[in-house]
């Protein structure tokens, strides 16, 4: 079993970028030139290693290797972005990896690629990528090619060491547990399970009830075996199941037009354990938007775009708007998911002004539900 923070710095600490790693200090999957330079590095990846995993890590400054983190990104339908863009699309996984030096709201993103024979390309186009395009690596570069695709059988030795010297270890697993407990999580209620003699998971959060039912806030969970953190948010809220064989996290998001207290369930993950040491994790989408009346959303919609003209020219805001902002992304997404097609461009185009606001809540709650609208879309 594969530590995925030792194996984080094994390729930072040994290798630049190279045909079978690349580094990015963030991933931006909001617009269509940041999807365009994601799925062009897991072509050229891909296409570079037909006999061993490739990687991608996320939270990394280029220069100088230093781990500054992003923030825990948990689109578990990202490889739809994949499929949806290249012919034969490799198999990926994006985990997030927890580093002691990051606050508790940052992750490292591991993004791994696994090996596949036949030659992926863009099946269509996407910001300056035209159809039929294969990339390929050529040192740290990713580059469009009509040559034959490059192979170094070197790489699958040097992927193999990597990841031999990254294997976990009973010290490793212990370690996790106490740092997870009582350190990170010491002012919060916790608990853990085993599985299969071999599987540690830990969780932390404040327990509140919710119309007779059982929520955990300020969730976070980890699988400590293999350094990944399975979900964090400092917002919504989650229920959570588990027998000897399964672990079940259920998402639900707050959401309303004059408050936050109608919970709907967004999603759910099912991780189950088996004795050979093989885990999976499968997601169902539950989340059905609620529906408003449209002429009360329609005075909120441009409530809010007067709100965003106001922010965008220097206006300063009086205490009600300045409260009223923050739950502007929640409402433009109700707009949206309720027939008013241009809120999510609004929000998406007002990310610089919310991300500069004075309150950090603001921009926190358009990054939730920036999550909830990736999910629905690649569901």
């Amino acid at each position: 079993m594969i530590n995925k923070r030792l194996l984080i710095k094994n390729l930072l600490a040994h290798h630049d970028e190279s045909s079978f790693y690349d580094k990015k200090r963030q991933l931006n999957l909001h617009t269509k030139e940041g999807k365009a330079k994601f799925l062009k590095h897991i072509c050229a990846l891909s296409n570079s290693n037909p006999a061993n995993n490739s990687y991608i890590i996320v939270g990394v400054e280029d220069e100088s290797n230093e781990i500054t983190g992003d923030d825990f990104f948990d689109d578990s339908k990202i490889q739809n972005l994949v499929n949806a863009y290249l012919n034969n699309p490799p198999k990926i996984q994006y985990e997030n990896i927890h580093f002691p030096n990051l606050n508790k709201d940052r992750v490292v993103g591991l993004v791994t690629i696994k090996p596949k024979s036949k030659v992926s390309s863009f099946k269509k186009g996407i910001y300056t990528i035209l159809p039929n395009t294969i990339f390929v690596r050529r040192g740290s570069n990713s580059i469009p090619t009509e040559d034959r695709i490059p192979y170094s059988k070197s790489n699958t030795e040097t992927v193999i060491s990597i990841e031999n010297n990254s294997r976990n270890s009973i010290e490793h697993t212990l370690d996790g547990v106490i740092d997870f407990l009582y350190n990170r999580h010491s002012d919060l209620e916790s608990g853990y399970k085993v599985f299969k003699e071999l599987f540690v998971v830990c969780w932390a959060g404040i327990q509140k009830k919710v119309r007779n039912k059982e929520l955990l806030s300020r969730v976070d969970i980890e699988l400590i075996n293999e350094q990944i953190k399975l979900f964090y948010s400092a917002q919504d809220e989650v229920t959570l199941e588990f027998d000897d064989h399964t672990f079940i996290i259920t998402e639900y998001i707050a959401l309303g037009i004059n408050d936050r207290t109608s919970y709907y369930p967004l999603e759910k993950l099912v991780i189950t354990f088996f004795d050979n040491g093989y885990y999976k994790m499968e997601t169902e989408m539950l989340f059905e938007p609620p529906q408003y009346n449209r002429k009360l959303l329609h005075h909120i919609y441009n409530s809010n775009l007067t709100l965003l003209k106001k922010l965008g020219n220097g206006i300063t805001l009086n205490t009600r708007e300045g409260l009223d902002l923050e739950h502007l992304p929640s409402t433009l997404m109700l707009c949206y998911l309720n027939g008013f097609e241009e809120a999510k461009e609004k929000l998406i185009n007002a990310k610089p002004l919310l991300k500069s606001w004075q309150d950090p809540k603001v921009y926190q709650s358009f990054k939730e539900v920036m999550r909830v609208l990736r999910k629905m879309k690649y569901n």
